[in-house]
This record gives structure tokens, C-alpha cells and sequence, in this order.
């Protein structure tokens, strides 16, 4: 009797443990199929690197190697650590919390920034406090709160230049028109911060969720968003680079580089400005945010100083979804464009997104992750 006990009790505790396997491999599976319907170039891998991120958005990297992340719809900044350098960041750390959509983060000079969509905030010596106990948190200082309030176009991306200025895109509250960007210049243009106000760099902007400087040449890049309600072909998305600061960029007199709005471009003629063309159409309705230089040295030299762009995604196309990727914009040494092409496809199945790619970031290591605030995942891509 006590053999067949012993025996069932084996059997029982067996079944346990195939149970637990079986279920915790149908979750790992389920992830890692995700992942795979990610598609990359030959010779990249691209895996999880941060699950259950609530809507990450930008991405920046502390001087000690903490990644950290901004989010649209949480209330968090959080600071993600890969201890075990396995590739997976299984700690999160919970930097600031009860704020706003805190969608935009930086780090520069050792101190991190944040933003809300009317204030930008600052954590001094932030590793310093990252490498400590954490049993109290960061002080944290207000840096600028002379931001609009509007939530159309309202989420923030702040990002230190070459000139050690903070820059920050203010987005126009509307789809398309002109009375707030003529009662008030801070819409629809991209700004710096230069001592304690902010100087317009670049005017008639839509929308710009991502800018970044060329590696070489130094020069602005930035990404803007096309209007909507034109139709499902028209007009495209835009990729912009600042030659001279002050120049106007279209907006809403014209979009792309040949579509004169039916409702503002009959006013072109008095507006008595030049317009500068957008350096590359990205498409119509792809929604690009985040960009970003590749300046590391793991990916192959034809990579180096190019450009990839996160593609969110449209939501107002009806015949055929577009976006939904990260494409690379190929330049010359001179920063001129010359063709673009597929990074990373796979969010899009059958008109239906699983996933929307928010900031690609260079990490120190020469790695690139990518943000998904649908997937509520960051993505590394490595060669």
C-alpha cells in the first residue's frame, strides 16, 4: 500500500510539473512568436528586451548604462536594467511617478529630463542616485513649464543638440489650420531652449515627433506628420533637415512637396516667405515619430550615418494600412538623400497591427532598441 502511495504520489507530483513547463513554454512561445513575425535584414537578430512597459515612447541611456523610458498613457518614468547582460532587462525601477503623459526623456551632462506635456523636469546626477539604495527618491527640479497645454499634438520629445541646447517640436492643436500658430508662435514649429526662452528654429512644422542631428554634419533632421482628410493616397509624411534656422517648412499653405492645401494654399502668394521642401516623402498616413542616426560601430559600415525612422502606423486609411515599420533613409557624406528602404517589418498582418514602433535608440554598446506603445514592449536589434 505504501508503494502504490509513494507511486501516486509521484505520478501526481509529475503531472505537476509537466503542467507548469507545458504552460510556462505556451507563454514563452507566444512571446517569442510575436517576436518572430518581426522581420529584419540578414545577419540582424531582433529580440524582447522590456515586456509589460506601459506605452513606452522615448528612449535615452544614463552614463552607467540604465535604459530609460518615457510612456504616452502611463504615469511612470522608468529606468530598466539588464543586469545579467543577457539581453532581457528584467529590472525596473520606478524614477518618478503621478505625472502626465511623460512621454519625452533625455540625458545629458550626467542629468536626466523628462517631460510632460506643459513641463520639462530635471533629475540631477541621476546615476549617482540609479547606483544608490533608492530608498528615497530623486530630487526632482522644474526645467520649463512655458509649454502649451494642448493635448492634440501635445506629447512631448525633448532632445539636447550639438550647441548643448534643449530642443523640443511643438505640434499645431488641430488637424490643419492657422489661428493658433498666428496668435501664438510656439505651434507648429520646433524650438530650442536658449537661456530660459524658447528660440524658433524651424516654423511651419505639423507635428514633429522625432529629431536628431547627423552625425558629421551636425545638422537638424526632423520627421513631420502629414495632415489628414485628403484622401488615403495623399498627402506623404515628411523627413526634414534644418539648412538655416528661422526657414518655414509649409505648413498649412502647402504639404509634401507638391500639395497645396485646398483650403490655405490659395493664400501662398501673400505669404511672401520662402517654403523648403521636405528632403524625403515617406508616405501618405505613415505617422513617423522617433528617428535616429545610427552612430555606433556594430552595425556593417553601410549603416553608419544613416537614418531610421519609426513609421507609427495610420489610422484614418481605409484601403490599405501603411507604416507600421522602421525604415532606413540611406544619405551620402553630405547628408543628401538617397534612397530609403525596410528595416524592420512584421507589426502589420492582414490589415490588422499587433504593434506600433515608436523611437529607435543607438545604446552605448552599438545595439538599437526600439519602442512599441501598442505591444507595451522595447525591441533589440543587433548585428
Amino acid at each position: 500500500m505504501l508503494k502504490l502511495y509513494l507511486e501516486s504520489k509521484l505520478i501526481k507530483y509529475i503531472f505537476i510539473i509537466y503542467f507548469i513547463f507545458f504552460f510556462s513554454f505556451f507563454i514563452s512561445a507566444k512571446t517569442d512568436q510575436n517576436i518572430e513575425k518581426l522581420k529584419v535584414p540578414v545577419g540582424f537578430k531582433i529580440s524582447l528586451y522590456a515586456d509589460e512597459v506601459i506605452s513606452p515612447r522615448q528612449i535615452t541611456e544614463t552614463n552607467s548604462g540604465f535604459i530609460v523610458v518615457g510612456s504616452k498613457s502611463g504615469d511612470k518614468i522608468l529606468a530598466l536594467s539588464d543586469k545579467d547582460q543577457d539581453g532581457y532587462a528584467e529590472e525596473k525601477i520606478t524614477i518618478a511617478s503621478g505625472l502626465k503623459n511623460p512621454t519625452g526623456v533625455t540625458y545629458h551632462n550626467k542629468n536626466l529630463y523628462f517631460a510632460e506635456i506643459e513641463e520639462v523636469w530635471m533629475i540631477k546626477n541621476i546615476d549617482a542616485w540609479l547606483l544608490s539604495n533608492r530608498q528615497v527618491p530623486p530630487v526632482v527640479e522644474l526645467f520649463m513649464d512655458n509649454l502649451p497645454s494642448e493635448t492634440w499634438h501635445g506629447f512631448r520629445h525633448i532632445r539636447f543638440g550639438p550647441d548643448d541646447n534643449m530642443y523640443i517640436p511643438i505640434g499645431v492643436p488641430c488637424n490643419i489650420c492657422i489661428e493658433p500658430q498666428t496668435k501664438d508662435k510656439r505651434f507648429a514649429a520646433i524650438h530650442k531652449y536658449d537661456n530660459g526662452e524658447l528660440v524658433m528654429v524651424a516654423d511651419g512644422v505639423r507635428n514633429s515627433v522625432g529629431i536628431d542631428w547627423h552625425p558629421a554634419t551636425k545638422k537638424l533632421y526632423f520627421s513631420d506628420n502629414g495632415r489628414d482628410w485628403l484622401g488615403d493616397d495623399s498627402p506623404s509624411c515628411e523627413l526634414n533637415v534644418i539648412h538655416k534656422e528661422g526657414s518655414f517648412y509649409g505648413f498649412p499653405y502647402k504639404h509634401a512637396k507638391n500639395v497645396i492645401d485646398p483650403e490655405y494654399g490659395k493664400l501662398i502668394p501673400t505669404m511672401g516667405r520662402d517654403f523648403v521642401d521636405p528632403i524625403a516623402e515617406l508616405g501618405p498616413h505613415v505617422a513617423p515619430l522617433g528617428i535616429e542616426f545610427y552612430d555606433g560601430t556594430k552595425f556593417p559600415s553601410e549603416y553608419h550615418n544613416n537614418l531610421f525612422i519609426a513609421l507609427h502606423g495610420s489610422w484614418n486609411k481605409y484601403n490599405g494600412k501603411s507604416g507600421y515599420k522602421v525604415v532606413m533613409i540611406r544619405l551620402d557624406e553630405e547628408g543628401n538623400y538617397i534612397s530609403q528602404e525596410d528595416f524592420i517589418t512584421g507589426w502589420l498582418e492582414n490589415e490588422i497591427a499587433w504593434g506600433r514602433p515608436v523611437q529607435p535608440f543607438v545604446m552605448s554598446d552599438g545595439s538599437m532598441l526600439i519602442s512599441d506603445d501598442k505591444y507595451n514592449a522595447i525591441y533589440r536589434v543587433t548585428y
